[in-house]
């Protein structure tokens, strides 16, 4: 199984799932680190993701052969992260067959309704319940 996590800035949010993941999961699973920079690409391999690729044209390619893709709200809104997340990679994302994980953090100018105010390792702690879940996963 493929788990892509992606994100963009300086990787912190995707290097806590990396973390996450690896502590959560068995070895063979494999974890594409894909960063909208090189900074965030970094943060994740260093958290120990198998594969690591940067840029809109890495993660455009890498989301096809993901069964899950794990990342913040944001990698489906084009132009977030002050415009790291193109309309090409939102809409990659967006369309790929991959099942999708999404925490709920948002740019400013957006609000999710009906969503509990959580702490982000709470957020990564039910992503990590809902992929054991989805994939019976022990």
């Amino acid at each position: 199984m493929i788990i892509a996590v992606i994100d963009g800035m300086g990787g912190g949010i995707g290097g806590e799932i990396v973390a996450k993941l690896r502590e959560e999961l068995p070895s063979h699973f494999e974890i594409y680190a894909l960063g909208s920079n090189s900074i965030a690409t970094s943060t994740m391999l260093k958290n120990h993701a198998n594969k690591g690729a940067t840029g809109e044209n890495a993660i455009v390619t890498s989301v096809k052969k993901a069964n899950v893709i794990i990342g913040s709200v944001s990698i489906v809104i084009p132009n977030s992260m002050m415009g790291e997340i193109t309309p090409k990679i939102a809409t990659a994302i967006a369309d790929s067959e991959a099942f999708k994980i999404l925490l709920p953090i948002v740019p400013e100018n957006f609000e999710l309704m009906g969503l509990e105010n959580k702490p982000l390792m709470l957020l990564i702690n039910d992503a990590i319940e809902c992929l054991k879940k989805e994939f019976n996963i022990k």
